[in-house]
């Protein structure tokens, strides 16, 4: 099948790493566990299954989106290209710049677990910002790893805690906060020459 065909593991482990960061299971750990804390539910099968479910309906129908809008993929990737970079620069630097002013009720499966946590503004951007990058086949399996991890993650976040510490947590946080960092540079950069020597060819 010519979709399967398109399969490259370095574009997968990419889009996958991309992915990783951007959703941030381990960053978002110390929330998970205040929540649960404080008393509020936090189904993992619901939380994984809903975001990816929200992750895998705009991969697909973003485009169309952007069309009504009458923006094409390679200004968006350059947008979103930004957009990491300063989820990039918030994990390196320790700095909130996206401020979360969401209430969540006794369920927080929905608010603020599924969003914004998992399937946030982010999520969104990076999805369409890796599709001017990569073939969707790489992008769509990348997610689904990324889905199982997660869903390991939630169901074990007292223990991962325990087993990482508040220095792991901080190490692991920092170093995919600086491949982000590079990974949002190299999406910028390529994407904005993609729109530079269209912008050329039409001038002459």
């Amino acid at each position: 099948m010519e979709f399967f065909s398109l399969f490259n593991t370095v574009e997968f482990f990419s889009a996958f790493i991309v992915l990783f960061a951007v959703i941030d299971p381990i960053g978002i750990m110390p929330i998970i566990l205040s929540i649960r804390d404080k008393g509020k539910i936090i189904n993992p099968i619901k939380a994984v299954l809903y975001s990816f479910s929200l992750m895998f309906l705009f991969f697909f129908v973003g485009d169309w989106i952007l069309n009504l809008f009458g923006v094409d993929i390679n200004s968006f990737a350059v947008a979103g290209a930004l957009i990491i970079f300063l989820m990039a620069i918030e994990m390196v630097l320790d700095i909130e710049i996206f401020k979360d002013s969401s209430i969540a009720a006794n369920n927080a499966t929905m608010v603020p677990v599924v969003f914004p946590l998992l399937a946030g503004a982010g999520s969104f951007t990076t999805l369409l910002s890796l599709k001017a990058e990569y073939a969707s086949v790489n992008i769509l399996f990348a997610l689904v790893l990324n889905a199982v991890v997660v869903f390991a993650m939630l169901s074990a976040t007292a223990f991962l805690q325990r087993l990482l510490g508040k220095g792991g947590i901080y190490f692991t946080r920092k170093f995919f906060g600086i491949i982000l960092l590079a990974i949002s540079v190299k999406l910028f950069t390529s994407n904005l020459s993609y729109l530079i020597s269209q912008i050329s060819e039409t001038a002459n």
